[in-house]
């Protein structure tokens, strides 16, 4: 199945304790039906400290399930679900709100 949601993505939590709120995907497991968006799910770590980095109590944003995430359209800004269709003899992702195009 082509993936849906890619990394970079704009994307809105739809369920959960950070329902609402937007971020860019910054990496997707798509075995795991996972990906990680920034500044959403946030919990803290606690890191021991290297030569390397500082330890202490870090955030760090932890997965969360593709089901929970849905684009931001392009256009009108609220979630939408990603559509595909052949423009020529390229396949394209766009949004079902508003029909625009999200991959160039």
């Amino acid at each position: 199945m082509a993936a849906k949601l890619k990394k970079g993505d704009k994307v809105v939590v739809l369920t959960g304790r950070d329902k609402g709120k937007e971020g860019a995907i910054a990496s997707v497991s798509p075995k795991a039906g996972k990906a990680v968006v920034e500044g959403v799910n946030v919990s803290i770590r606690a890191t021991k400290q290297t030569q390397t980095s500082q330890g202490g109590r870090l955030p760090k944003a932890m997965p969360i399930d593709l089901s929970n995430l849905a684009l931001v359209d392009p256009k009108e800004g609220g979630p939408t679900r990603v559509g595909f269709r052949m423009e020529g003899d390229k396949k394209v992702r766009f949004a079902k709100k508003s029909g625009v195009v999200i991959d160039a």
